[in-house]
């Protein structure tokens, strides 16, 4: 099975609920994870089953999980979201509650996320902060740092209330979760599910659960820095906001502030500290900077916008209706134009000098700001090409044309 085609259900009979584990030799712990689940459904009643996205093992899980009366499904693709999205594309049940194979989580306390489930919730998270962490359960660097930090930068870049956001135990409505298409393979599946429910306006909710130390005398697969990077590189990727606009316009701003604070001579601070000429430059290319950032994240939210990544705002509809390649192009051609005045301004004031030594910093001054406007004239101009090319597939696809590799071929083949 491939895990990033398109997720179907495996069956017309629908059940209620399936219990969801991935799994990659998990032989120790995978008998009791599934004992507890299969005795959930008998005790509250529930018509479902029990799923093991198998992701390759090879210490007779599968047995082990046919033994105990699950389903197996094996998932070729390596990852934890590529086991997951092979499980979500296999399962039967309206509602699907995932969770680690590891004995970590109680399978046999599901009941708040089915309660939740049933009154409408489209996806309901666990928190590990509010229901307890048993002593082991958790390396310290994950517990104080890694979580809470990685947690923190999702609330604020995307607004969701969500504590919790790498909780492994998680329930949700299946076809709620099928429509996002979700798409990465590895550990940073588990930030992808809650950004792009949030972004997609579906309702997210939260129940406290329990983590106990793991049963397994092997190391867990997650790798504490790599994982970590994958999370953040995923959240940072998928908000332009964060990623570029406000560093941008932070560095942007500074940098005007001192550039015309220091464009018509040194400005004393305190009796031994004056900003002259050094810090103007500096200046400089602080806006130069904050200006490139500011472009990347204004042509980076308009392809999302265009290609249906990220859905639509208030913010990005201005984008649309506004940026272009040939806008872009002329604001450039005018900048370039001040650049070059400004240059040609201060070559003039040197000549009337004879071309002779410097001593005083205003040419130097003007000469630099010429050049970086000069600077940022070339970067607009050809991130401006850099939009026109990101351009062309959607404006193929929406037209009804191949997009480029099929043409090529049957050209050289004719």
């Amino acid at each position: 099975m491939n895990a990033l085609t398109a997720i179907r259900a495996a069956s017309t009979k629908q059940l209620e609920l399936t219990i969801l584990m991935p799994c990659l030799n998990e032989a120790e712990t995978l008998a009791v994870c599934i004992g507890k689940a299969r005795a959930f459904l008998d005790k509250a009643g529930i018509m479902g089953e029990v799923l093991i996205a198998d992701n390759g093992s090879t210490d007779g899980s599968q047995e082990i999980a046919a033994q105990g009366g699950a389903r197996v499904v094996p998932v070729a693709q390596k990852g934890y979201g590529a086991a997951l999205l092979g499980g979500i594309g296999a399962a039967r049940g309206r509602f699907i509650i995932m969770g680690d194979a590891d004995d970590s989580y109680d399978f046999g306390a599901l009941d708040a996320f089915i309660a939740r489930l049933r009154d409408g919730a489209d996806l309901v998270m666990g928190n590990r902060f509010q229901g307890g962490i048993e002593t082991g359960a958790m390396p310290p660097l994950h517990r104080y740092l890694g979580n809470p930090v990685l947690s923190f930068v999702g609330r604020l870049f995307f607004r969701i209330r969500t504590g919790d956001f790498h909780c492994g135990l998680r329930g949700f409505n299946a076809e709620s979760i099928r429509k996002l298409d979700l798409q990465t393979t590895g550990m940073e599946f588990a930030s992808e599910m809650v950004v792009r429910s949030a972004l997609a306006g579906l309702r997210i909710e939260e129940v406290p659960t329990t983590l106990k130390p793991d049963g397994r005398s092997r190391p867990p697969h997650l790798r504490t820095w790599r994982d970590g990077w994958r999370h953040l590189k995923f959240l940072l990727v998928y908000n332009p906001r964060w990623m570029f606009f406000i560093p941008g316009t932070v560095l942007a701003s500074l940098g005007l502030l001192f550039a015309a604070l220091l464009v018509f001579g040194p400005l004393r601070v305190i009796d031994n500290l004056s900003l002259d000429l050094n810090t103007f430059v500096a200046a400089c290319f602080m806006i130069i900077t904050g200006i490139q950032l500011i472009t990347f994240g204004a042509i980076s939210r308009y392809y999302a916008e265009i290609t249906g990544i990220l859905p639509r705002s208030r913010g990005s509809d201005w984008l649309t209706r506004t940026i272009s390649t040939d806008r872009l192009a002329a604001n450039a051609g005018i900048c370039f134009a001040g650049g070059v005045l400004f240059v040609g301004y201060a070559v003039l004031r040197w000549a009337h000098l004879g071309f002779g030594p410097l001593n005083d910093s205003e040419i130097p001054r003007i000469v630099v700001l010429g050049l970086s406007l000069i600077v940022i004239s070339f970067q607009a101009f050809f991130s401006a090409f850099l939009l026109g090319v990101l351009e062309i597939p959607v404006k193929r696809l929406k037209a009804g044309q191949p997009t480029g590799s099929g043409e090529s071929v049957a050209t050289a083949e004719k």
